[in-house]
């Protein structure tokens, strides 16, 4: 009989464990929503693992973790969680960034981006100046800008790019090569 019953708890705390895995997953990253004051841009993060705990025993309950109009707004209603309960992955940047580089090809090397490794080889852009720059050093409210102006690179050439930049004194590069570079 307690062997029946430490199971039962155990398949009970490992459900559990799952749908507060999911939901976590499922909220967590930054998103990019319209401001209902301001109808501006607005960064934020869901803080989810409040989202993850209380979707155990319901439907989870959204609350902001940071957005980029706080301090000085941090009292606001957050009406902006309507939005994400709408379309969690919507709203996601990482998601806008994924279906943005879909079907496009590195500027410098013609390469198609394919699948976007957003862990270790993160895709990176080209500044109308033709500076590569990695996406941590882009400011998230201004990304419907930024897409227009920028233009994607992978990231081998965003490294390459970076050490040409950095280190000129220990850059060769090949005629043949920067000729080829230079038409496309």
């Amino acid at each position: 009989m307690t062997t029946v019953l430490i199971l039962t708890i155990a398949g009970v705390v490992v459900a559990a464990a799952g749908l507060i895995g999911r939901a976590y997953v499922k909220y967590r990253g930054k998103r990019l929503v319209g401001c209902p004051e301001t109808s501006q841009p607005a960064a934020v993060d869901v803080d989810a693992w409040h989202a993850a705990l209380t979707g155990v025993v319901g439907k989870p309950t959204l609350r902001l973790a940071s957005c980029s109009r706080w301090p000085a707004r941090h009292d606001c209603g957050q009406q902006c969680l309507r939005q994400i309960e709408q379309s969690p992955e919507g709203c996601l940047v990482r998601t806008l960034l994924t279906e943005w580089y879909a079907g496009k090809q590195c500027v410098l090397c013609g390469r198609d981006l394919g699948h976007i490794d957003w862990i270790e080889h993160k895709p990176a852009l080209m500044t109308p100046g033709n500076i590569t720059v990695q996406w941590d050093g882009i400011d998230v409210v201004k990304l419907d800008e930024v897409l227009v102006s920028h233009k994607p690179v992978c990231w081998n050439c965003h490294v390459a790019e970076t050490f040409r930049r950095e280190r000129p004194d220990l850059v060769i590069d090949n005629p043949w090569e920067t000729a080829t570079r230079k038409r496309a």
